[in-house]
């Protein structure tokens, strides 16, 4: 019995002692580890890596930027199944314990003796709160001892729904998912709240390794997991049997999807992140910014199609360049067609195929198109293929297949149903184990031949009143091509510059009746290099001419003698007044043709204040910038259109708002810029000259170069086509008193677009395209009409007053610009000189 006794207190001073010791170890190691451990109040400071996201005014998505795909969101918006899918495959005893699970760890600490390492970690949801969000993943066991002291710190300091969310926002689900909503949107293309029994399990296996148990690159594995799962909470009661039976037998349902942009507007996307780049640097990408931009999405939509349609049609009229790649027999006969067209990128709507036969009898094509598998190609989509010799010169007209296509070649082609093409993603469908290349379709899929355009362009489109852009597209694709010509590209403007001219004009006392003629001149010019022998586009000349006239007939030598009469410094001082860059124009007098530089931006700024009656006009792109919390940072200045006291009216709207944040009724936001809350815009051209512009602009699209534009049906359109010399640059720029667009179509390199293109034929299809979409159901508007505005009736042949029975039309004038009432014959007689000087330097 006494040994029994000593046996029994030896082993309990040795339990005591080794109790002791773990207690002074852990002691030990908690005074050692505890003043490096963070403290939890940062769990609800650390922003959660959110990407970018870039919306339309009308909150159409337009692009996402960050590495880490993720939607916060809030327990309360989680079904409850959804968290006992996750507790039961992670912590089924996550309500009950204080943070660290002793049954876990027990099974841990065994599994280190026993094999050296943790295998199954034994980690509760909070101990992964704590290593997702503060630890490293590395498997030791001070990492380990770390996250157990963080756990019962979170377990004391929050509560457990708390805990809950963080866990399920943080996460990593595979696929770029990191949080249940972005898994939900990536697997099954739902919110969270409308997922099945089945999916919903099938997410909640993810964490345990989202690589091994990834439905779409383990789809067996997978399943395994989510019925494991799926029995888990049967056993514990989540669950009923007849749910449990019926989720079971579920099939496998996801699938990728990427985050799906709901409007064409890649190079509008670039402008913006490069903006908030500008403002926040790196966290950009990473701290849940979205911004709202002021383009319309039906605006952009149209005008990304526009300008590819218009350059699609420019490329075919010039013929068809040839294949792109060629493929010799023996790999024709022997290769897997899909790998080689895989080799060819997809441009847009263009997908690359390899010529497989050319039947001429039947008129018919058979190709293997990217995405698409065997298709057919008929001789009629082919047509327009004469093949191209030069600019100016094609080959005849095809009359069968093997005239523009042989066996090997690789073209592009593009489907005539779009919704033959896969619309999986081939950039981010990295993990799942389906090759991109969709199926082969029982019956052959209907394409029509297509080529890259060479030539480019760009659309502006600025609410003329504002400033901000409604649309706007750099070039036909931003995959082939980053550079943004809307706002890069500096080319010369042509006619389209003729407007600033002939609005100098009007300022300087002259008058849409003054005479000019339109004659030969030359012109000995040092600058020049040689004589300069300007024409008009036609090669002919028209004599005696009104300057109404010569603007919408576009006669190059009224414009010449025009500047020559105003001055050339006085004009470029004028141009500065208006705000348009000077730097890049010749002091010559081919700055009346627009031999100067401007990029299209520029250019549409500069009709966007001839559209609104002469204000000024900032172009701006940023609506509103928003935090992850939904909190506005930064909101675009209002605009205020201004005649006079300037200056007092920003005053005063700036001191309003400032008493509005101090007094708690508006809330301050972050500005980078610190771009004041009111943006006034100032008049920078006189509104009565302006109005008579507009009405010479008018008739540019009902009598003159710009006819093509009638098609909308709309008499408050006004316009100006351009054309440089050799044709390397076509424009239009049109407008009426709300919206102001300009189109632009050029080859990056300058060189001819070819004999017959000019302005109306490249740049206006493009323009029309445009806006019968922008102005669709929109009622007309013009230009209040200005006080001290006269119309007066004259001869057109001289631009006096029209004596009684003498054919005449009516003009309109300034009131102190008007011509002067007629005089009897004796005064005529007497003052038959008075203005002779003046008349024969316009006409001579």
């Amino acid at each position: 019995m006494s040994h029994l006794l000593r046996t029994s207190r030896l082993l309990a001073w040795l339990f005591l002692t080794g109790l002791s010791a773990a207690v002074i170890v852990t002691s030990g190691f908690y005074l050692y580890l505890r003043p490096g451990l963070p403290p939890v109040a940062q769990l609800l400071e650390i922003k959660l890596q959110t990407p970018l996201r870039v919306y339309t005014e009308d909150k159409r998505l337009i692009a996402e930027f960050g590495e880490k795909r993720r939607a916060p969101i809030t327990i309360e918006q989680i079904p409850t199944i959804q968290l006992q899918a996750f507790m039961a495959a992670e912590d089924s005893r996550f309500y009950e314990h204080f943070g660290v699970d002793i049954k876990g760890l027990a099974r841990a600490a065994i599994e280190l003796v026993s094999t050296g390492e943790i295998q199954s970690g034994g980690s509760t949801i909070t101990m992964q709160v704590a290593k997702n969000y503060f630890l490293s993943r590395d498997r030791t066991f001070i990492r380990k001892f770390n996250e157990i002291l963080l756990a019962l710190q979170i377990e004391r300091e929050l509560d457990k729904n708390r805990i809950l969310e963080l866990y399920l926002n943080k996460i990593y689900l595979g696929n770029r998912a990191y949080g249940i909503a972005a898994a939900a949107q990536v697997y099954y293309d739902k919110p969270v709240s409308q997922l099945s029994l089945a999916q919903m399990a099938m997410l909640a296996g993810l964490p345990k390794a989202p690589s091994a148990f990834n439905p779409l690159a383990n789809p067996e594995r997978a399943m395994i997991r989510r019925n494991w799962i799926l029995g888990r909470m049967k056993e514990l009661g989540y669950i009923t049997p007849d749910a449990y039976e019926l989720a079971l037998s579920a099939p496998l349902t996801a699938s990728y999807n990427s985050t799906e942009t709901e409007v064409d507007a890649d190079y509008v996307a670039e402008m913006a992140r490069s903006e908030l780049v500008r403002r926040y640097g790196d966290e950009a990408y990473t701290d849940g910014y979205t911004v709202t931009l002021t383009v319309d999405s039906a605006k952009q939509q149209a005008a990304t199609e526009a300008l590819r349609d218009g350059l699609e049609a420019y490329d075919r009229r010039h013929g068809f360049r040839g294949p792109i790649g060629q493929i010799d027999p023996e790999t024709l006969a022997g290769s897997d067609l899909s790998d080689i067209v895989q080799n060819y990128p997809r441009v847009e709507s263009l997908i690359p195929a390899v010529i497989t036969s050319v039947d001429d009898k039947t008129q018919k094509v058979r190709v293997h198109a990217r995405m698409l598998g065997a298709a057919i190609m008929p001789f009629e989509t082919m047509m327009w293929a004469r093949r191209y010799k030069t600019e100016d010169l094609t080959g005849p007209e095809p009359e069968k297949p093997s005239d523009v296509v042989a066996a090997g070649d690789v073209v592009y082609v593009r489907a005539q149903t779009p919704k033959a093409v896969a619309t999986t993603s081939e950039k981010e469908n990295a993990n799942s184990s389906e090759n991109t290349e969709t199926a082969q379709p029982a019956i052959p899929a209907i394409v029509s031949l297509a080529q890259i355009p060479r030539v480019e362009g760009a659309l502006i489109s600025l609410d003329a009143q504002t400033g901000a852009i409604q649309a706007l597209t750099g070039g036909y694709s931003f995959g082939q091509s980053k550079y943004n010509r809307a706002i890069q590209a500096q080319r010369q403007p042509g006619s389209t510059f003729k407007p600033f001219l002939y609005l100098s004009a009007l300022e300087s006392g002259m008058t849409p009746a003054t005479i000019y003629n339109d004659a030969p001149i030359v012109f000995d010019d040092d600058e020049l290099e040689s004589a300069w022998r300007p024409q008009n586009s036609s090669g002919q000349f028209y004599g005696p001419t009104r300057l109404r006239e010569a603007l919408y007939r576009s006669r190059n030598l009224v414009s010449i003698r025009l500047l020559r009469d105003l001055g050339i410094q006085k004009t470029i001082d004028y141009l500065e007044q208006l705000e348009i860059p000077v730097e890049n124009m010749p002091d010559n007098l081919s700055l009346s043709l627009g031999s100067g530089l401007l990029t299209p931006m520029e250019l549409a700024r500069g009709m966007a204040i001839i559209a609104n009656g002469g204000y000024d006009v900032e172009p701006y792109l940023i609506e509103t910038i928003k935090d992850v919390r939904g909190e506005i940072v930064y909101q675009a200045p209002e605009t205020v259109l201004c005649d006079q006291n300037c200056n007092e009216i920003a005053e005063k709207a700036q001191t309003n708002a400032e008493t509005r944040e101090t007094s708690g009724e508006a809330e301050p936001a972050e500005n980078a810029d610190n771009t004041p809350q009111v943006r006034v815009m100032r008049r920078l051209a006189d509104e009565r000259s302006v109005f008579i512009l507009h009405s010479m602009m008018r008739d540019v699209i009902r009598l003159g170069t710009g006819r093509r534009a009638r098609a909308l049906g709309r008499d408050d359109i006004a316009g100006k086509t351009g054309t440089t010399n050799e044709q390397k640059d076509t424009w239009f720029a049109g407008f009426n008193h709300e919206l102001a667009t300009i189109t632009w179509v050029g080859l990056d390199q300058p060189a001819p677009l070819g004999r017959g293109e000019f302005g109306a034929s490249t740049a206006l299809p493009v323009w029309l395209d445009y806006m019968k979409v922008a102005l669709d159901g929109e009622p007309p508007s013009f230009m209040p009409r200005p006080n001290g505005i006269v119309n007066i009736r004259i001869n057109p042949k001289t631009g006096q007053r029209a004596r009684p029975g003498e054919d005449g039309v009516f003009e309109v004038f300034r009131e102190e610009d008007a011509p002067p009432p007629l005089l009897s014959e004796e005064e005529s007689d007497r003052n038959g000189s008075s203005g002779e000087d003046d008349l024969s330097r316009r006409i001579f």
